[in-house]
């Protein structure tokens, strides 16, 4: 009889017991709540990166995964697009601008330049063999043969030494430019022991009259290059003697300020 009262105590025990299964959707609702607090939170901030990645955490806490991105990848708005759209062509613009402005800027320069070199001209009386031309693509400064050479000779005269200096001085600035001396013949060949043909002369004038310009320690040798075009760059007719005398010359080619040459 002791025992099965016993039972029966045991059993009175168990049924008495606290129910606490309510403690499982309670905690439930109290997650999504907490998303939901999270997703009026992310919504009330203009970020639309963190709009995003609140979204997300909201989708994995409700589906129980990791957040997958696929979720947003296919629902950009269009707002969005045309906000992205826009900020790049503002850029784009921008740039555009920038890069006018520096433009203009540098053929400014290269204008102040020309003006120094031909009021040097002026005030030397050089103008009949010195002429400068600016141009898009740089400033050019041309010199005739006479006033530099002998016929058939490719030394600097003496007499024209001091000329070359002065010049080099016009060439300075705080920003070095890149600068091609260059070498013209006519069209008469040229026949002596010293050179084999007008490519050598040509050459040899640009080289000599180059080195008197880097005599001048303020320009830098690595933005100087020399070259000789023999009687293949004419300027003028060679069946006259004024137009052999024009396409005998040296050209002192000042390119633009750019990034490539900076």
């Amino acid at each position: 009889m002791r025992s099965k009262k016993n039972r029966r105590g045991k059993k009175k025990k168990h049924e008495e017991h606290i129910d606490e299964t309510w403690l499982i959707p309670y905690s439930d609702m109290l997650t999504l709540l907490f998303a939901l607090f999270i997703v009026l939170f992310a919504m009330s901030s203009i970020d639309a990166a963190k709009f995003k990645q609140m979204a997300v955490a909201f989708r994995s806490e409700l589906a129980g995964g990791t957040g997958n991105k696929e979720f947003l990848s296919d629902q950009k708005p269009n707002e969005e697009k045309e906000l992205s759209a826009s900020s790049l062509e503002t850029e784009q613009a921008k740039k555009q601008e920038e890069a006018r402005e520096k433009e203009k800027k540098e053929m400014d320069e290269l204008k102040a330049l020309q003006k120094k070199i031909d009021q040097y001209i002026n005030e030397k009386q050089l103008s009949s063999s010195f002429q400068t031309k600016l141009t898009e693509k740089g400033l050019m400064l041309t010199i005739l043969e006479n006033i530099l050479f002998d016929s058939g000779k490719a030394d600097v005269k003496l007499e024209s030494l001091g000329i070359a200096k002065e010049m080099s001085t016009l060439l300075v600035s705080a920003s070095p430019r890149e600068i091609t001396v260059s070498g013209h013949t006519d069209t008469v060949p040229i026949a002596n022991a010293q050179f084999a043909s007008n490519w050598e002369l040509s050459t040899q004038r640009a080289v000599n009259f180059m080195q008197v310009l880097l005599q001048n320690k303020e320009l830098q040798p690595e933005k100087f290059s020399a070259i000789g075009y023999g009687e293949y760059r004419s300027i003028a007719p060679n069946d006259t003697q004024e137009g052999k005398a024009k396409n005998r010359r040296v050209e002192v080619f000042i390119l633009p300020l750019t990034e490539k040459t900076k």
